[in-house]
């Protein structure tokens, strides 16, 4: 064979594998789109298969609807006790002893600080010898008249019967009359000494700081060797047995506010139980800032009451629609509160809503949730998102 016959049965052989090219890499391509879609189909396949939401039996389910509740105003105030007193010293003088401390209880008539009597003391004690000497006048007075009332008796008849000059017996009737002068004053004397030693024993008793009624010390304002002067306080004395709340109503909730009205109020301090407060003041002068009045409740008795303390009168508006839920249902998420509402297909999502004021086991939900929708009543503490809930 020559070199050119060689030549072109190469040639030929390579035309050939030139035109076979195109047949061979589009049926590659073909076999690679076909296994990929092989593959896509199974991936959506599992991942089908994956989606399918979990079911959660045993969960009580409830449906929302609306239902009438109170309308309610709410007030706020601050429990002050009925009676407070502050006690002050009446004179000027050291206070040389305290005998009570704050949060003491005391008792009407109890001595709760004493002050240095020394001069008061003295006073008494000239008032007292001023007094006995007085009387000891008044004796001696009385004495002087009786003479000079016999004296001048007898001289008025010896007058009557001429026997006596008129001189004489106008001088025996001038000593009649100044003896009784000197009574007179010797009693007004007596009158003045004893108002003295009362004045004394006053100022003596001042030295005595003493409980106005049954309560407890709030406050000390002053210690021993302290100057105490005319008005100055040193106790701060509550009556324990009765308190007020003296709360704040706006001026466009007032009328509703009425003298006499028995009302439910709250103290926080003490829990979320209802005191039962009676409406026995309604300070007539609204304020010029806030543009409301305060209203004054007497509250029942109870030990757990103090003054100082947060509290909430609620006066009744009549009646309003609202949602409310089982507080059990409500779930906390740091510092949201959302519930478990189901969907058509009985998914269950998480969703925040805005809570109002609770009312027993239920709590009232501003925003958020409509009528009609159908929530879990307790989910617990369980993650229920996108989970399918069969109902029981």
């Amino acid at each position: 064979m020559n070199l050119e016959s060689t030549n072109l049965v190469f040639t030929g052989k390579q035309t050939d594998r030139m035109k076979l090219a195109p047949a061979v890499t589009a049926s590659l391509l073909l076999l690679a789109l076909t296994t990929l879609a092989a593959l896509a189909g199974c991936s959506s396949e599992r991942e089908t298969t994956s989606a399918a939401p979990e079911t959660i039996s045993n969960l009580s389910l409830l449906p929302v609807q609306a239902a009438n509740v109170p309308d309610l105003v709410e007030a706020v105030g601050t429990l002050r006790a009925a009676q407070t007193s502050q006690l002050a010293s009446q004179m000027m003088g050291n206070i040389v002893e305290i005998r009570v401390h704050e949060g003491d209880r005391i008792q009407r008539g109890q001595v709760l600080a004493v002050l240095d009597d020394a001069q008061p003391r003295a006073a008494l004690d000239r008032a007292t010898a001023a007094d006995l000497a007085s009387q000891q006048g008044i004796t001696a007075a009385d004495s002087d008249l009786a003479l000079a009332d016999a004296t001048f008796k007898r001289y008025q008849t010896l007058y009557e019967k001429k026997s006596v000059s008129p001189q004489e017996f106008d001088e025996v009737k001038a000593r009649y009359q100044g003896a009784q002068a000197r009574r007179d004053m010797a009693r007004a004397g007596q009158s003045q000494a004893k108002a003295a030693m009362q004045q004394a024993h006053s100022a003596l008793g001042y030295t005595r700081i003493l409980a106005p009624f049954d309560g407890i010390v709030t406050e000390k304002k002053a210690d021993v060797g302290t100057l105490a002067s005319p008005g100055m306080p040193i106790f701060t004395v509550e009556d324990l047995r009765r308190y007020r709340l003296e709360a704040t109503v706006n001026e466009t909730d007032l009328r509703y506010v009425r003298m006499g009205q028995q009302i439910p109020v709250v103290i926080d301090a003490i829990g979320d139980k209802e005191l039962q407060g009676k409406v026995v003041e309604i300070v007539p002068a609204a304020d010029s800032a806030s543009r409301s009045f305060l209203v004054k409740i007497e509250m029942p008795s109870d030990p757990a009451l103090r003054s100082g303390l947060f509290g909430r009168a609620h006066f009744s508006r009549g009646e309003r629609s609202s949602l409310l839920i089982p507080r059990s249902a409500v779930v906390e998420r740091g510092q949201l509160q959302g519930i478990y509402v189901l969907d058509q297909n009985k998914i269950a999502n998480l969703r925040y809503i805005t809570l109002g004021k609770p009312s027993g086991a239920q709590v009232e939900v501003l925003a958020g949730l409509q009528a009609g929708e159908t929530l879990i009543s307790d989910p617990g503490s369980r993650e229920l998102s996108g989970k399918k809930i069969d109902s029981r």
